[in-house]
C-alpha cells in the first residue's frame, strides 16, 4: 500500500475520472472536495445560534464568539466553514428560517453559482506620459508603435494606452493635453490596424480621448473613476465597447490621505454594484471590474483584496487585477519600481488563483510565461 497526500488544489473532475467513478458519484464527490469559508458580518444572534445547529447537523460548523449561545450581544460575526455539499444543503434550509437567514440562503446560492475561470489575458502598459511611476513604461509616437508590436509579438491580449499618470498625488491634466499626448499613437494604431492583432484599451476617464480612442479602433475603456461620467457610459454603450469599472476612493491626487472602509471587501462590493447597475442601465453589458491596487487604499487593503478576490466572483464579471511593480512591493521588499519584478509576478499570481482573468503587466513576456506555468499547474 502507498499513501499520498495531495494539494487541495487539485483537478478534482481528472483524479476522478481516472479512478473510474461515474459521472453522476464524481459530481457528489468534488462538491465534497471543495472547503468555503464564509466571513458572515452582524448577523442577528438568534439565526447565528440557528445556522450553527443546522451547520453542525450536517457536518459542517460556524465559528462564532463566545457568549452567542447565550445571547449575549444582539448581532454577532462568524465564519461558516463548509463544503460545496453542505452549502447546497445550507441554502435550502435557511429559506425556511427567521431571523435574516433568508438573505444569507440567497447569498450561498450565489457563492455556489461561481466558477473559477480557466482563460486568462495578459494587458500590456504604454504610458505616453512624462510622470509614469515606471520610467520603462513610458513611451512617445514611433517608439510606442515598436513596443506594441513587441507586446503582442510576446502575447498580449490587450494593449492599455494612457496618457496621464494616476499616481497618488499626480496633478489632473486638462483633457485636450491628454488627448495632443495618445493621439499620435491612436493615429498609428488605426492607420498599421493594429486592432486586428490585438485588443485595445484606452485607460482614460474623458470623454474627448475615450471617442477618439474608440474611432481609432479601440474596444475597451478602462475607466479609474468607474464610469462616475455619464458621458463615458454613453460612449461606451454607442461604440458597443467594454467598460472596465474600476474603484478608487477620492481623486489621484488625495487617495493616498488616509483610506479608510467599514470593510473594504463589502463596501467595493457595494460599489461594484451600484456600478454595474448603472452601465446597464446606459446599454453597457460588457464590463470587467479592477478593485483598483493602490488607488485609496492601504497595505493591508491591497492585500486583502487579492486574497480574498474570490469574494467578487459573485458579481459574475470578469476580474481584472494591476498591482506590477506598485510600492505595495517595495513596503515588504525595498526596492525601486526596475526591481519589482519578482514581486509583481507573485501577487499577480496569487489573484489568478483568487479569481483574476485579466492581468495588467508592464512585463508582457515574462507574465505570459508564469500564467502558462500556473495554468499547468492546475491542470494536474
Amino acid at each position: 500500500m502507498q499513501v499520498e497526500k495531495l494539494s487541495s488544489s487539485i483537478d478534482a473532475k481528472k483524479y476522478l475520472a481516472d479512478l473510474g467513478v461515474d459521472a453522476g458519484g464524481s459530481s457528489v464527490l468534488r462538491s465534497k472536495m471543495q472547503t468555503h469559508l464564509i466571513y458572515i458580518r452582524d448577523l442577528h444572534v438568534g439565526a447565528a445560534n440557528i445556522l450553527k445547529q443546522d451547520a453542525l447537523s450536517i457536518g459542517a460548523d460556524l465559528a462564532v464568539p463566545k457568549g452567542t449561545i447565550i445571547a449575549q450581544t444582539p448581532r454577532v460575526n462568524c465564519i461558516l466553514i463548509a463544503t460545496t455539499k453542505h452549502l447546497k444543503i445550507l441554502s435550502k434550509k435557511e429559506l425556511a428560517q427567521p431571523f435574516g437567514l433568508k438573505i444569507l440562503a440567497k447569498y450561498l446560492q450565489d457563492i455556489l453559482k461561481v466558477k473559477k475561470p480557466n482563460n486568462f489575458k495578459v494587458m500590456g502598459i504604454i504610458n505616453a506620459n512624462d510622470d509614469s511611476f515606471f520610467s520603462q513604461s513610458r513611451f512617445v509616437d514611433s517608439d510606442a508603435i515598436k513596443k506594441i508590436e513587441l507586446m503582442i509579438e510576446e502575447g498580449a491580449d490587450i494593449i492599455d494606452i494612457g496618457g496621464v499618470s494616476s499616481a497618488p498625488n499626480t496633478k489632473a491634466v486638462d483633457p485636450k493635453e491628454e488627448l495632443q499626448r495618445v493621439e499620435p499613437i491612436l493615429k498609428a494604431i488605426k492607420e498599421q490596424r493594429l486592432y486586428e492583432r490585438a485588443s485595445f484599451s484606452i485607460d482614460s476617464y474623458e470623454p474627448i480621448v475615450i471617442n477618439k480612442a474608440l474611432e481609432s479602433g479601440f474596444n475597451i475603456v478602462n475607466d479609474i473613476t468607474g464610469l462616475a461620467n455619464d458621458e463615458v457610459c454613453k460612449l461606451v454603450a454607442s461604440f458597443k465597447a467594454q467598460a472596465i469599472i474600476m474603484h478608487m476612493q477620492g481623486t489621484p491626487k488625495t487617495m493616498q490621505k488616509k483610506p479608510e472602509y467599514n470593510n473594504v471587501l463589502s463596501d467595493i462590493y457595494e460599489f461594484f454594484t451600484q456600478r454595474i447597475e448603472k452601465a446597464q442601465s446606459y446599454g453597457v453589458d460588457d464590463i470587467v471590474l479592477d478593485v483598483g491596487i493602490g488607488f485609496g487604499k492601504t497595505q493591508e487593503h491591497n492585500l486583502a483584496l487579492i486574497k480574498h478576490l474570490e469574494h467578487f466572483l459573485t458579481l459574475q464579471k470578469p476580474l481584472l487585477i494591476g498591482a506590477s511593480r506598485k510600492s505595495m512591493i517595495d513596503k515588504i521588499s525595498p526596492s525601486d519600481p526596475q526591481q519589482r519584478l519578482a514581486g509583481t509576478l507573485a501577487l499577480h499570481l496569487e489573484a489568478i488563483r483568487n479569481g483574476a482573468s485579466i492581468i495588467r503587466a508592464h512585463d508582457v513576456s515574462e507574465h505570459v510565461q508564469a500564467i502558462k506555468i500556473q495554468k499547468a499547474l492546475d491542470n494536474i
